[in-house]
């Protein structure tokens, strides 16, 4: 079976997890979810409230990782998501993460990410150079990694797919669905 890797942690986007995960087994594809450890990972709700300056945040859906960041060996995987929420602030301290996020530049495999998940790939050094949504209030920090900040539902980088944040999932779903399909169909 065709394998992808979704990279979460504890308070990712429940929406940010889930929709991905969901879509690419309707597809046909394995999925696995990498996490810290092997443990149940407690995803979060972010709703965008009227009168608030930034959204809010509450429990959502928990899950079992499949595996742990350092079990994960990314040339079993054909392609790489990366959930946002709050998550990638500290799965980027992972080496493991990093090592997976980089392998999968480096082999030129698609991958997808979503609001916070730039920070992950600014950790990894992979970032620069590249044309990027994420969740607008990071413009600042994906300038700072040298990318390019666009405001817009699927930015399409070469083999990068990017996303402001869930309201954007249907398509920056469809996008990444095509190219993954294109270069590696289910199966």
């Amino acid at each position: 079976m065709t394998k992808v890797l979704i990279l979460a942690g504890d308070a990712a986007e429940s929406l940010e997890v889930m929709y991905p995960y969901q879509r690419l087994l309707e597809e046909g594809y394995t999925v696995h979810i990498a996490g810290p450890s092997r443990k149940r990972l407690q995803f979060v709700i972010h709703e965008f409230v009227e009168g608030y300056d930034t959204y809010t945040e509450k429990a959502g859906y928990s899950w079992p990782a499949d595996l742990a960041f350092a079990e994960v060996d990314p040339a079993g995987y054909v392609a790489l998501v990366i959930a946002g929420g709050r998550a990638p602030e500290y799965i980027r301290n992972d080496p493991d993460v990093l090592r997976i996020i980089r392998h999968f530049f480096a082999e030129e495999k698609p991958v997808a990410q979503t609001c916070h998940a730039p920070l992950a790939l600014a950790a990894a050094g992979v970032l620069g150079g590249r044309r990027t949504a994420a969740f607008p209030a990071l413009a600042p920090d994906v300038r700072a990694a040298g990318a390019e900040f666009v405001d817009a539902a699927a930015v399409v980088d070469g083999m990068l797919v990017s996303a402001r944040a869930w309201p954007d999932n249907p398509s920056w779903m469809r996008a990444f669905l095509e190219l993954l399909r294109r270069h590696h169909p289910p199966g």
